[in-house]
C-alpha cells in the first residue's frame, strides 16, 4: 500500500516549522510554509542545542554543516561592578558529558534558521515557501477531514493538516483553542529580556566570552561576543511594579526608554550598553512567560515550538524543544501516513497528533518544571548590593569546584525515564 500524502500547510518559517517542513517533504508529503515576514527571518542572537535536540540534528544528517556555522564562544565568566572576574565556566568541547552554559552547539539563530530552510529547500520534494502574508482565520469542514484556510492577502485553500509554528504569541493557538485574553500565556510579572546587538572591537587577546555582570535592582546583564565587531546584549531585569505594563508589545522606542529608566546607573559598562541599545536597529523585548495549554491539536490543526510549549529563555531548552517537537510530530504523522489506515482509528491523523502529544508532553513537562519559581527567586536577579556580592562569591566557588553551571541555573537537558523514540519512517 501507498503511503499517504498530505497536503499540510505550516505556519510560521522559524526554527519549528522549518524543522517540520524538512520532515515532512522528507516523506514525500506537499507542504507549504507560509510566513509573515517578506522574506526568511534569518536574525536573532545566539542559542544552542543541548540533549535531545543534538540528537535530532544528528538525525537531519546537518551536524557538520551546524558545526561549520557554530558562534565561536569559548565560555561563560562573571564580572563584578570593577571589571574583576569572580568566575569562569569553559564550554564543555569534549563531546561527551552534560554541557556547561555555554554548550558544544552554540549557533547564531539566523544561521540556524537558514541551515534549516536550507535543508528543507534541498528535499527531492521540497516544501513551498510564501513570504508576507500570514493566516487569518480557518475553518475544519463538518466531517473533519480537511481545514479551509483563509490568508491575509484574500487567498484560499484547502489542506488535510494545518501546523501552528508561529511562535508564544501564536495567532493559531488563539484561534483553534479561543481560551480567553491569556491566550495559554502563563507570565511571569515584570520578568522582561531585552536582545540586540552593539558595536564593540574585539580587542587584543579577547576571547571569545559570555559576560555576566548582576547589580542590585534585580537587574543584569550579558555580552555575548560572536564577532570582531560586535558583541550580543541581553538585558535581563524583574521590576515590581512592573516598568513595562503599560508599554504596547512591539513598540521599540517606548521599549527602549523603559530600559533605560531600569539599568540607570547599574554600574560597570552599563552607560555604554544604554547607548548602544538606543542605536541598535534590532532590538527586541521579551516579555517572559511559560505557555501551558489544555491540548497542542483539535482536529486536524495542530501546535508546535513554542506555539504549544514555550518553557521560557530561563530553561535553556527552548531550541531543543522546538527540535524535539518538529521531529516528534513528523515521526507520528510518518507512522500513520505508511500505516494507510491510521491502525484501524476513525481518524488516523487525529489519533496521530494525539500520539505526538502523549510521547512529547512529558518532556516538555520536565523542562517547564520549576520555571515560574525560579523566576520569582531573588537568586535568579538579587534586589541588594550584598545579595550581588554574594552571588558573585557563589560563583566563584561553583567555578573553583568545577560544579556543572548549567546545573546550578537548573538547566535539564533530559527527564528521567524519557527517551527520544525512533521512527524507521524518519530514517536516511
Amino acid at each position: 500500500m501507498s503511503p499517504t500524502v498530505l497536503r499540510v500547510l505550516i505556519s510560521g518559517g522559524g526554527i519549528a516549522g522549518n524543522a517540520l517542513a524538512f520532515w515532512l517533504a522528507k516523506q514525500g508529503h506537499i507542504v507549504t510554509v507560509v510566513e509573515r515576514f517578506p522574506h526568511l527571518r534569518a536574525t536573532g542572537l545566539q542559542l544552542d542545542l543541548r540533549g535531545p535536540g543534538i540528537q535530532v540534528l544528528k538525525k537531519m544528517g546537518l551536524e557538520e554543516a551546524f558545526r561549520a556555522r557554530a558562534a565561536p564562544e569559548q565560555g561563560m565568566q562573571v564580572v563584578d561592578k570593577s571589571a574583576r572576574r569572580r568566575a569562569y565556566f569553559p564550554a564543555n568541547k569534549s563531546g561527551s558529558g552534560k554541557q556547561s552554559l555555554t554548550s558544544e552547539f552554540e549557533i547564531m539563530r539566523g544561521d540556524l534558521c537558514r541551515l534549516l530552510y536550507d535543508a528543507a529547500r534541498g528535499c527531492e520534494n521540497p516544501p513551498r515557501y510564501v513570504f508576507g502574508t500570514a493566516v487569518e482565520s480557518f475553518e475544519q469542514n463538518k466531517n473533519g477531514s480537511s481545514v479551509e484556510v483563509r490568508f491575509e492577502n484574500g487567498q484560499r485553500d484547502s489542506f488535510d493538516l494545518l501546523v501552528g509554528a508561529d511562535g508564544q504569541w501564536s495567532r493559531t493557538r488563539r484561534m483553534m483553542l479561543g481560551i480567553g485574553p491569556t491566550d495559554g500565556m502563563q507570565r511571569i510579572p515584570g520578568f522582561h529580556i531585552a536582545y540586540f546587538t552593539m558595536p564593540l572591537p574585539m580587542q587584543k587577546g579577547e576571547e571569545c566570552l559570555a559576560t555576566t555582570y548582576m547589580a542590585p535592582g534585580r537587574r543584569g546583564f550579558m555580552t555575548r561576543r560572536h564577532s570582531p565587531d560586535k558583541v550580543q546584549v541581553m538585558l535581563t531585569s524583574k521590576t515590581d511594579p512592573d516598568r513595562l505594563q503599560s508599554v504596547p508589545r512591539g513598540d521599540v522606542e517606548q521599549e527602549k526608554e523603559a530600559m533605560a529608566d531600569i539599568f540607570r546607573g547599574a554600574g560597570w559598562i552599563t552607560e555604554d550598553v544604554i547607548e548602544g541599545m538606543r542605536a541598535a536597529e534590532d532590538f527586541y523585548c521579551e516579555r517572559i512567560g511559560l505557555v501551558k495549554v489544555p491540548r497542542w491539536s483539535s482536529g486536524h490543526v495542530a501546535l508546535v515550538g513554542d506555539a504549544a510549549h514555550c518553557p521560557t529563555v530561563l530553561s535553556g531548552m527552548g531550541t531543543t524543544c522546538a527540535m524535539v517537537g518538529a521531529y516528534i510530530l513528523a515521526g507520528e504523522i510518518g507512522r500513520y501516513s505508511v500505516s494507510g489506515s491510521g491502525n484501524g482509528e476513525p481518524d488516523g491523523l487525529e489519533a496521530a497528533l494525539k500520539r505526538y502529544e502523549e510521547t512529547l508532553r512529558p518532556f516538555v513537562d520536565g523542562m517547564q518544571e520549576g520555571i515560574l519559581e525560579r523566576a520569582d527567586s531573588q537568586w535568579v536577579l538579587s534586589g541588594s548590593a550584598f545579595g550581588v556580592e554574594l552571588w558573585n562569591c557563589l560563583m566563584g566557588l561553583v567555578s573553583f569546584f568545577r560544579i556543572n553551571i548549567a546545573e546550578v541555573f537548573g538547566i535539564r537537558e533530559t527527564v528521567k525515564g524519557w527517551n527520544l523514540p525512533d521512527y524507521e519512517v524518519l530514517r536516511e
